[in-house]
């Protein structure tokens, strides 16, 4: 860790040179406090604009509209205003040659035109609704609070000011129908993670909502319930994990060099605990915020920031490894790169391999450059390491192109899907370049060079602020992407994005189709999945002649799904013990994972693969 020290040692004395040379201490702000205007600092030299039109006349309906409360009976979404013209930036994006060497190379369709707030965040909840939500921070969304619900604005500077704009919404993906949520603290740039029974467990953000802790659960008339003032660090652009107890630990944040344990609801914490990697592996840009954390088998936890890790054991506070640092730039927000444990394959037992794989980012001075309108190609690399194996290093690979700012999904099969993001540049409000629309598969367990698979691109550029979701279905919702400081439509060159859509793997294409099986809903025990024990139900396949090798099941920790990185992620594959045909209809057993360290209490998906294509998933519940 000396090293670690002794470069920011260098750093914070040359910036105090800096400093000192032009008369401003400014940029030693990454140790402290900023006004809230420096944050408004990007790519658009300050300006801001407002892209939604207010509305014209008078009286109450006026008073109504611009300050976002629906009017009796209204259902509260705005239309989207019309886009203007793609600009010669938005022209420039990056459509990659399809691999169609195998088949179906996936397909896109549009679920809504209008999901009312841009879907900064995302989660997917147990009673088929998925929930966006953005910021109060970017002012107007499209959808309008119910009246008598609207929220007290802390930043107005009218006294008693109201914001009855919806920043957060319930959507159905199924049907595109929406309701408004009511967020009374700021979200912008948060964490968040799922409780043992299912609920939202949300932390952090901006201004008033930095120490926040907020709930929801997951049923059709369900709203936020939020404890203002529960942490003791702010934690803007956090990260939050469930540990094997089902408690959470949230990591870092912008100029929260520390960790602690989110407090039970209405309780407050008095201190967090300093984490010395993350003030060594603050640069003048950051480069670290939104930490990769991952809940390794053993029960430490893997941390990344900027380009160093450790295996930490949260239980003593105490750093157990430093890890090989990762060459060649930076791979934590703004640099953004994408990051997942790679599924654990439990039919290994003993042998069972805990990998962390890291691809693409941004060269460390991206964000520097950035302010000055030069974009530097995204990284190309992909990285994997076993964190708890001794003496580990890295292997690399390299993608078929750079990627920043993009998501990376864990499928049901076990592959990993890359999507959205851009090429050139880094996150930030314009900073990022050359939309990247074509998706990438990913395959673990190819030979290198051999993993990576382009296929259909989309035809929405997803830059900043963008998300996407693995729906139970085995699709992928896409949504979001705002590189903007308000809602704007026309006159910048990415438009704040509220479309969304729908990603077809190629494994539910026209050929696979017959193969597709499906869960007896009525056979899957109601009690759910115990620890160590046998997990039995029935699914059915259109054809004949699927056997045991043709088959495995696999679960899903739905994550929280933000700036490029899905929260708590990960798939488990399972152990089949007994299996059964007749005909067309198959009974199975399987081994549940045998520790929380594996699978923390919660609610999964569970998917049956048969001969390489996904059911519809079952919703578990993991319970001692």
């Amino acid at each position: 860790m000396w090293p670690l020290l002794l470069r920011a040692a260098v750093v914070y004395a040359a910036l105090l040179a800096a400093g000192e040379a032009d008369g401003s201490h400014d940029v030693l702000d990454i140790f402290g406090t900023r006004s809230e205007s420096d944050y408004y600092c990007n790519a658009f030299q300050g300006r801001q604009g407002q892209a939604v039109p207010l509305p014209r006349g008078g009286g109450l309906r006026r008073e109504q509209q611009e300050l976002g409360a629906a009017g009796p009976g209204g259902s509260g979404l705005s239309k989207a205003p019309p886009r203007s013209v793609p600009s010669k930036v938005a022209l420039d994006s990056l459509k990659l040659p399809v691999d169609t060497s195998a088949g179906f190379a996936g397909g896109w369709n549009l679920v809504s035109e209008n999901s009312g707030v841009s879907a900064m965040h995302l989660v997917v909840m147990r009673h088929g609704k998925a929930i966006m939500f953005d910021t109060c921070t970017t002012g107007r969304s499209l959808m309008r609070l119910p009246p008598g619900r609207c929220r007290p604005d802390p930043r107005s500077k009218q006294p008693g000011a109201m914001d009855c704009w919806a920043h957060a919404v319930e959507f159905d993906y199924n049907t595109g129908a929406l309701r408004s949520l009511k967020i009374v603290t700021d979200t912008w740039c948060s964490s968040g993670a799922f409780d043992a029974d299912g609920n939202m467990v949300q932390t952090g953000g901006f201004f008033e909502g930095d120490k926040s802790v907020r709930y929801l659960s997951a049923c059709g008339t369900c709203d936020w319930k939020e404890f203002p003032k529960s942490l003791a660090d702010g934690r803007w652009y956090g990260t939050q994990l469930v540990l094997p107890d089902g408690s959470f630990i949230v990591i870092g944040g912008r100029r929260a060099f520390s960790y602690e344990f989110v407090p039970a609801a209405g309780r407050a914490n008095a201190r967090a605990t300093p984490l010395r990697l993350l003030r060594d592996t603050t640069d003048d840009v950051e480069n670290n915020l939104y930490p990769f954390v991952n809940l390794l088998p053993d029960g430490t936890l893997f941390i990344f920031a900027n380009d160093r890790s450790i295996v930490f054991n949260y239980r003593t506070g105490q750093v157990v490894r430093e890890l090989p640092i990762l060459p060649g730039g930076a791979r934590n927000y703004p640099a953004s790169a994408m990051s997942t444990l790679l599924p654990l394959d439990l039919r290994k037992g003993a042998g069972l391999s805990a990998e962390v794989i890291i691809c693409g980012g941004a060269t460390k001075n991206a964000f520097k450059l950035g302010e000055t309108g030069t974009f530097p190609p995204a990284l190309r690399d992909c990285a994997r390491i076993n964190p708890s194996k001794p003496g580990a290093r890295w292997a690399l690979d390299q993608m078929p192109s750079g990627r920043v700012m993009g998501d990376v999904l864990i499928l049901p099969t076990g592959d990993l899907l890359m999507l959205n993001g851009a090429a050139k540049g880094c996150s930030g409000w314009g900073f990022g370049r050359q939309a990247l629309l074509s998706p990438v598969l990913y395959s673990p367990y190819l030979r290198r060079g051999k993993r990576f698979r382009v296929l259909n691109p989309s035809n929405i550029p997803r830059m900043y602020h963008s998300t996407s979701a693995l729906l139970p279905d085995a699709t992928v919702l896409v949504a979001g992407s705002n590189t903007n400081s308000a809602y704007n439509f026309s006159g910048v060159d990415f438009p704040t994005e509220v479309r969304v859509e729908r990603f077809t793997p190629p494994y539910l294409g026209p050929q696979l189709s017959p193969n597709r099986p499906a869960i007896d809903a009525a056979s899957v025990p109601g009690d759910g999945m115990r620890y160590g024990a046998r997990f039995t139900f029935r699914f059915t396949t259109p054809a004949q002649g699927v056997g045991q090798g043709d088959v495995k099941v696999t679960m899903y920790a739905p994550p929280f799904t933000t700036h490029g990185y899905s929260m708590n992620q990960r798939l488990l594959i399972l152990p089949v013990t007994a299996f059964a045909a007749q005909g067309q209809r198959h009974t199975i057993t399987v081994d549940a994972p045998p520790k929380p360290e594996l699978a923390p209490p919660g609610y999964y998906m569970v998917y049956v693969v048969a001969k390489g294509v996904p059911s519809k998933a079952a919703w578990v519940k993991m319970h001692k």
